[in-house]
């Protein structure tokens, strides 16, 4: 995979530029799977400690998504794994 600076790669996105040699899709995730995430969504409220939103926010800002954004992956991807290692028991 090549390497650029976030300058570079926003330009050639906002050109309209192919830039798929610059990205990971190891970790990509199907749309079919981003959309079950997406489906039924109910709103819950959840305690957290200051730290725990400190250290929310501080990654939210590292990798520029909101902290719900980060917190919905997270779980998501917690669930998923958790749902994997149970079928493969």
């Amino acid at each position: 995979m090549k390497t650029i600076t976030a300058k570079e790669f926003d330009d050639k996105f906002d050109n309209n530029e192919d830039i798929s040699e610059y990205l990971d899709f190891s970790k990509s995730v199907k749309l079919k799977d981003f959309n079950q995430l997406k489906t039924n969504t109910k709103k819950v409220n959840v305690d957290f400690p200051e730290w725990v939103i400190q250290a929310l926010d501080q990654e939210a800002k590292k990798i520029g998504v909101t902290r719900q954004s980060i917190i919905k992956v997270w779980i998501a991807e917690r669930l998923k794994a958790e749902t994997d290692h149970s079928h493969a028991s």
